[in-house]
């Protein structure tokens, strides 16, 4: 019987050991805390998030600080005595009403953020988002602009199997043409789909939304600061979900309506051939008359 404990103690160090092994690269990346937020809306949420954090760290202390304690001090081989009462009905008040307390402190600010959250009225700017296997849409409701989001061909490129090609700084999260936005401005987005459930998420922005077919999600941001900022989608889709990814990129007003200019100017419409048939007749008659006349 003891041999068999030692044999599966054994067992679980050496599991653990060959876990940690192989947990070592993939934790390379490894971070405390959430990202830093290009929005307003975004730190609000951060400053969520470290509150409650905060709280539940301070709770734990308390909690299993008087645990420990009381396990080592109240021990049987110190001559401790168990208590007679079956109840107690001023702990029982004090560990209800606490727990309370807290939960409508985190509750109040939680559901003000939730509420800016879901807020969309008062958009400067309005962009369909259409989710496609596997490729982003984006139409700009108020310019009359279109166009599709496709990962760019440099990772297309490489990511076939022994192309053998260099790898770029970043591969899989590059796209051929990004969303453009101005900074400081509300950016509504309607988000759906045309084949299968997609998802926009742009960690920066701390936006994350689900695109269905059928249906229009509603989100927003506004970006505090210009840049270009990555995110992809976040459900998967199909074979092709890795190759989804999301660019936007935030510019100054001016360089905006400059963006939007060059898009919508009207093109300068090409000749007909039979119009540039008869300029060239025209312009024969001409120099023939030209000539007789210097005769």
């Amino acid at each position: 019987m003891n041999c068999s404990k030692a044999q599966g103690r054994w067992l679980f160090l050496g599991i653990a050991a060959v876990a940690l092994a192989m947990a070592g690269p993939a934790a390379a990346d490894w971070a405390l805390d959430f990202p830093a937020s290009a929005t307003e809306l975004g730190n609000k949420v951060r400053g969520l998030h470290h509150m409650a954090l905060i709280i539940c760290v301070v709770m734990g202390i308390i909690v299993f600080g008087a645990l420990g304690y009381s396990l080592v001090k109240f021990r049987k081989s110190q001559g401790a005595q168990a208590a007679k009462f079956s109840h107690s009905t001023k702990a029982e008040i004090i560990w209800t009403v606490i727990p309370v307390l807290i939960l409508v402190g985190l509750a109040i600010p939680t559901a003000r953020v939730l509420i800016e959250m879901e807020d969309t009225q008062a958009a400067d700017l309005r962009i369909k988002v259409t989710g496609y296997q596997w490729k982003w849409r984006y139409e700009y409701l108020d310019h009359g602009i279109s166009f599709f989001s496709n990962i760019d061909d440099a990772s297309n490129a490489a990511s076939i199997r022994g192309a053998g090609l260099e790898l770029h700084e970043h591969y899989l999260r590059d796209v051929d043409k990004p969303m453009v936005v101005p900074v400081g401005k509300k950016v509504k987005l309607q988000l759906t789909s045309n084949d299968v459930i997609h998802a926009w998420w742009v960690p920066e922005f701390y936006v994350k939304r689900d695109a269905v077919p059928g249906t229009i999600n509603e989100t927003w941001f506004k970006a505090e600061k210009p840049g270009s900022y990555r995110g992809q989608c976040a459900e998967l889709c199909g074979r092709g979900h890795g190759f989804m990814p999301i660019v936007v990129e935030v510019l100054a007003q001016d360089e905006f309506d400059a963006w939007v200019a060059g898009l919508t100017a009207p093109a300068e419409p090409e000749p007909e051939p039979e119009a540039e048939a008869e300029a060239a007749i025209s312009q024969a008659s001409t120099a023939a008359a030209g000539g007789a006349s210097a005769r």
